[in-house]
Formats: structure tokens, sequence, C-alpha cells
């Protein structure tokens, strides 16, 4: 404790109070002049952002018209008699969407024990782990797909590894971070009753690692059926493919079923997954 805040807990005399006056008038002042640097800094942020955007409130208003006029004329309403033919490509999403979760999740619970200090077999191995994991993270899922569309053609399989590579990079990261989190006096109670490193994961990390890794890897899943529909506009398979089909063709009501469906396809592996995690957890 500092010698102000001692004096502070004591009792005050009237010759302490004006002792202390100026002391506390610099610590005022000085509480100010940190709050003005924060909030100029801020402003000056704000306005650079504003003007490298060329952000203006009369767009907005215009364009806001303009999108309200494209809905309604345009967009709406549905051709429902299109439905049929976004079937198919909303499967091939599902598909492409867990073959990827589960791409992602295998690799990264290898990657995510091996990042992670405390359950890595060697420094320079949880250094390399996580340098690999920042470089797929580093990359979005719609660069891996234009990536790998070039090398596989145009197709679900693209689609499928670049959601599993972009996983890699999200799932690694969050299990590794997961593990450095759990309690240390459980796995030091396992080690010493002379448990090997397998038997030490099983009893000692597992148990407290099961929530974070049944979480995290529901949530990819959710986070893959977006993904996945945008990647289909780059020719990466799933829905997002025929969708941008009926939008080059300018067929905007039948497009409007494709972008119905992903919304029902978002909410119905939503309450899967959320069904799910409340029966493991």
């Amino acid at each position: 404790m500092s010698s102000l805040a001692k004096q502070l807990t004591q009792p005050l005399n009237e010759t302490t109070k004006r002792d202390l006056m100026p002391e506390l008038k610099r610590r005022r002042k000085m509480v100010l002049q940190n709050r003005l640097v924060i909030l100029t800094t801020i402003t000056v942020l704000i306005v650079w952002a504003w003007h490298g955007t060329g952000f203006s409130l009369s767009f907005i208003y215009t364009g806001a018209a303009n999108m309200t006029a494209f809905i309604f004329t345009e967009l709406l309403p549905p051709d429902f008699s299109a439905a049929g033919r976004y079937i198919q490509p909303a499967l091939q999403t599902l598909y492409m969407s867990f073959v990827g979760m589960i791409f992602a999740v295998v690799f990264s619970l290898v990657l995510g024990f091996m990042a992670a200090k405390n359950t890595s077999f060697h420094p320079v191995l949880a250094f390399s782990s996580r340098a690999l994991i920042a470089f797929l993270r580093a990359i979005p899922a719609i660069i891996w797909g234009m990536t790998l569309v070039v090398a596989f053609g145009i197709g679900s399989l693209a689609g499928t590894l670049a959601l599993g590579l972009s996983g890699i990079g999200v799932l690694g990261k969050a299990f590794a971070d997961v593990l450095e989190e759990i309690d240390s006096a459980q796995v030091e109670a396992v080690k010493a009753t002379g448990a090997s490193w397998f038997q030490t994961m099983g009893q000692g990390v597992w148990p407290q690692f099961k929530t974070g890794f049944v979480a995290w890897s529901l949530y990819k899943m959710d986070l893959n059926i977006r993904e996945a529909a945008v990647l289909g506009l780059i020719g990466a398979g799933g829905i997002g493919y025929t969708l941008q089909g009926n939008i080059n063709l300018f067929q905007y009501k039948q497009a409007s079923v494709g972008i119905i469906m992903i919304f029902v396809l978002i909410l119905s592996v939503e309450f899967t997954t959320a069904k799910i995690r409340e029966k493991l957890l």
C-alpha cells in the first residue's frame, strides 16, 4: 500500500488534509489528462476512418431507398417454383459443413494439444504448432476456396477443404487456449499416481477440456453453414453456387428462394447443435 493510501486510511486532521490536497489535485489532473488523451485518440480515429471509407449519411439514405425499392420490386415475392433446384445444393452445403467441421476438429485436436504449453511435449513444438495455427487462421476461408478451386476445379471438394483448413486456424487456437486454462492441480494429482502422458490426458485433462471442446466444435458447424454459402459464390459448390447463377441471370425472385433456404438451413443447424450441446454437456 502506498504512503498516500496509508494516510487516507487513518483519521485526518486539518494539517494532514492541507498536506494531501496538492497530491490529490495532481492525481485528479492526471486522470483527466489521460481521459482527454483517450477521447482525443478515439475521435481522431473515427474521423480518419470516416474520411478513409468515404462514409456519408446521405449515401445511407439514398441507398436505403434504393434497397427498399429493389427488395419489393425485384426480389419479392419469391418464385417458389425454383425451390426444387435448391434442395440438392442445400444438402450439399450441409455435407460440406459437416465434413469440413470433422476435418478441422481432428487436426485441431492434435495441434491444440501440441500448442498448449501445459500439454505439449516441448516448447519448440508448442511454438511451431502455434505458428502453424496462426498461419491457417490468417487466411480467410474464401481465399482458401479461391486457391483450391484453381487446384481441384469447381465443386464441393474445394469448398470442403477450404472449410477444414480455415477451421483448423479457429479451433486450433480455441482448443489450445482452453487447455491452458484448465486446473493444473488436478493434472498434477493424476501425474503423482505415476500415470503416463496418455493416462494424464484422459483422466486429468479431458474431463476439464470436454466442455470447451464440444462447444467450440458445434459452434464451428454453425459458422461452416454461413461460410459454405459464401464459398459457393466462387464456385466451391453448395447452395451459394446456384444462388450466384440466378443472380448473374438477374433472376432475383428465384434467388430470393435461395436466400430463404439459407436462412432456414442456418436456423435448423443452430437448433440442432443447441440440442446436441444440451445432451452432451
